[in-house]
């Protein structure tokens, strides 16, 4: 009986997650955040628990994780890694610091590239430091056709 609620509550938790990154029309840091989160929080539980309440419930923490860390990013901090996507050199670290939430971040971006479907890209580690936690993240954003740079993953 315990086991089986586990199930439906990671069930409902990974729905819930679904349902509500379909409701977006464009893609936020958080639904990125947890999609992203969910797969690996599936392949960690799967690697743990080696069974299907395991992976649900991987996936459900992990998608919620992801959710919470995808949103950490302020407008502020997004501006400076649109900045960074922009014209900093490829391989060049950039650093800041958030006066207003104190957190830290430090990206490295990758060199452009063109996709075949016309749109340039780029990639970039970001470690960020939020509440003394340090996040390890690979991003990546290509340009829309206003040239804004947008979160891919």
């Amino acid at each position: 009986m315990q086991k089986e609620h586990g199930l439906q509550m990671a069930a409902m938790a990974i729905i819930f997650l679904l349902i509500t990154s379909g409701c977006a029309t464009t893609t936020s840091k958080g639904t990125s955040g947890a999609g992203i989160g969910a797969a690996a929080g599936a392949i960690a539980g799967q690697a743990i628990g080696r069974n299907t309440e395991g992976t649900l419930i991987g996936a459900a923490v992990g998608g919620m994780l992801g959710y919470i860390v995808g949103n950490e990013m302020d407008k502020y901090d997004q501006a400076q890694l649109n900045q960074v996507y922009e014209s900093s050199p490829s391989n060049q670290r950039t650093q800041w610091v958030n006066p207003d939430t104190n957190r830290s971040y430090s990206v490295t971006p990758k060199p452009a590239y063109t996709q075949p479907s016309g749109q340039v890209c780029r990639e970039a580690e970001i470690l960020a430091t939020v509440d003394g936690r340090p996040e390890k993240v690979v991003s990546t954003a290509c340009r829309d056709n206003e040239g804004r740079w947008i979160m891919q993953k």
